[in-house]
């Protein structure tokens, strides 16, 4: 045997279990049926050998390396691989020079598969952009985070993208059968038998991660004697916790935080007090729960109860200045609050209204009377003159006065709901049309 023989089989028999599995070809990939399926599109580019560029978007452990690297070896392509969390623009333009010499001088054609692409700033997703247009290399891009939000628009429409799933409890009961019985990767040679109930019991805590469940596997095993059974016990020992798979940034992220507000939203407090403490037991940090928090006040509860944003806003700072379990039950108790609350999406709608107004029209003067006029030489360009200070007038209020741009028709982007105070503040502002349209002189508030 060969010196590089040799020591990569030492470097394989001192891998570990989850790396050593990693699959040789399309039967030994567990998983992704939806993609990999018999006539399914990916799955026929492999086998005849058209690959494109791609994006393979899925939570940790689903397989996205082992599938590039599937992907090379149909097209009996050149791997190479960067993460986006060590690697920069520098790497970027080696990897595509050492890309272009291999085709040069070989013929062979570069996978390079980026791990984390999220994590690349626009310049650097820029920089890959003329090499995969021009075939210089076949860019697959892994993420756990959605490429909508967070993969700039040029590349993305350059890429296919690839929704990878999380395994099933059979995907990874079979994987671990898999592990335990192959001689040449696995463990086979030591003849170990996995319980029922332990597979069934790492199946279930992996949570749809093969790396995870490979490890669990591997850790068990190192506490047994060849051709011992590997009990529910034994796996037990090994996994340190049963944190569910949450992904901070991944699918489950925006789905459990989705299902969080809209139980909010949909004043279900029990649901919504769920989906907080699946996000916790997953791992997300309370403080982003609590700007999100925040985030319902306004958009949902609104003025019908201010004291919903208030309560936000405290959940907050008592979780920045005490930590856990003190900050968490607080955002517990601003949920809970929130989710009891009268809804109104009024502020919610008045902004987004008023922004699209801002940005549809042009940038209109600040009439002259709204003006401030601090010096002399304003005062002399009549900034402020005819202002009516509200303050001076019958209830504090200027009847008939307009405070929109001159060249604007008055607009009414605020409408209270008939919902907690918003009843009253509706009420209010009915009676100011009322005083505003009787000092201009006509019988109806004037429409928008």
């Amino acid at each position: 045997m060969s010196d590089s023989l040799f020591h990569e089989d030492i470097e394989h028999k001192f891998q570990p279990l989850a790396a050593r599995m990693r699959p040789q070809n399309l039967a030994q990939y567990i998983g992704q049926e939806h993609l990999l399926g018999k006539d399914k599109p990916l799955r026929k580019a492999i086998e005849t050998g058209q690959i494109h560029s791609m994006l393979l978007w899925g939570p940790p452990g689903t397989g996205k390396t082992s599938l590039a690297k599937l992907l090379t070896s149909h097209i009996d392509g050149h791997f190479q691989d960067i993460s986006a969390v060590l690697s920069g623009v520098k790497d970027i333009r080696q990897a595509v020079d050492d890309a272009k010499h291999r085709m040069q001088f070989s013929g062979k054609k570069t996978v390079l598969f980026v791990d984390e692409v999220h994590r690349f700033n626009k310049a650097q997703q820029d920089a890959f952009l003329p090499f995969v247009e021009d075939g210089t290399l076949i860019f697959v891009g892994a993420t756990t985070e959605n490429p909508s939000f967070e993969v700039n628009n040029a590349l993305l429409s350059r890429c296919r993208v690839y929704v990878l799933k999380a395994l099933s409890e059979e995907n990874i009961t079979q994987l671990l059968q898999m592990g335990l019985e192959d001689e040449e990767r696995g463990l086979g040679s030591r003849k170990l038998q996995l319980e029922s109930d332990a597979a069934e019991y790492i199946s279930r805590i992996a949570d749809g991660d093969a790396r995870r469940a490979l490890t669990l596997l591997e850790l068990a095993a190192d506490l047994v004697d060849d051709g011992a059974a590997l009990s529910k016990e034994i796996a037990q020992q090994v996994a340190t916790s049963d944190l569910r798979r949450f992904d901070k940034g991944g699918e489950h992220f925006y789905d459990q935080i989705s299902a969080l507000h809209k139980s909010v939203r949909g004043s279900a407090p029990d649901a919504a007090l769920y989906w907080f403490a699946r996000m916790l037991d997953g791992g997300c940090d309370p403080l982003y729960i609590a700007r999100r928090v925040v985030r319902m006040a306004t958009e949902d509860i609104g003025n019908a109860d201010p004291r919903g944003l208030e309560l936000a806003l405290n959940a907050w700072t008592v979780q920045e200045r005490l930590g856990s379990p003190e900050g968490e039950l607080a955002i517990s108790q601003a949920i809970l609050f929130l989710a009891a609350a009268p809804k109104s999406n009024a502020v919610y709608n008045a902004h987004k209204l008023a922004m699209a107004d801002v940005a549809a029209n042009p940038s209109y003067d600040v009439p002259l009377r709204l003006r401030n006029a601090p010096t002399k030489l304003m005062k002399s360009l009549d900034y402020g003159a005819g202002y009516r200070y509200a303050h001076d007038e019958p209830d504090a209020f200027a009847a008939g006065e307009r405070y929109f741009p001159d060249e604007m028709e008055e607009q009414k982007y605020y409408q209270p709901v008939e919902r907690g105070l918003e009843i009253k503040i509706a009420e209010k502002l009915r009676t100011l049309e009322e005083k505003n349209a009787a000092a201009r002189g006509s019988e109806e508030p004037k429409k928008p």
